[in-house]
């Protein structure tokens, strides 16, 4: 499984919070391309309930990972 800013943003407006399956049918309506349905699905879940992209894939980037802050320089 491998996620990629263009793979996940086709989740940004899914169903949240949401369950494994609600993903994969949200994804296969909306067009999301293959690979986006194949990570859902390799996807080890118990039932659970994801409350957004972060829950699925940890190390997402953030808004405030592309925000320069000038200060910092």
């Amino acid at each position: 499984m491998y996620w990629t800013l263009e793979l996940a943003s086709k989740l940004e407006d899914a169903p949240w919070p949401a369950t494994k399956e609600e993903l994969i049918d949200y994804a296969i309506r909306s067009g999301a391309p293959l690979e986006v349905i194949e990570n859902l699905q390799e996807i080890e879940d118990e039932g659970e309930i994801y409350e957004s992209i972060e829950d699925i894939w940890p190390d997402y980037p953030s808004k405030e990972d592309f925000f320069f802050d000038e200060e910092e320089y």
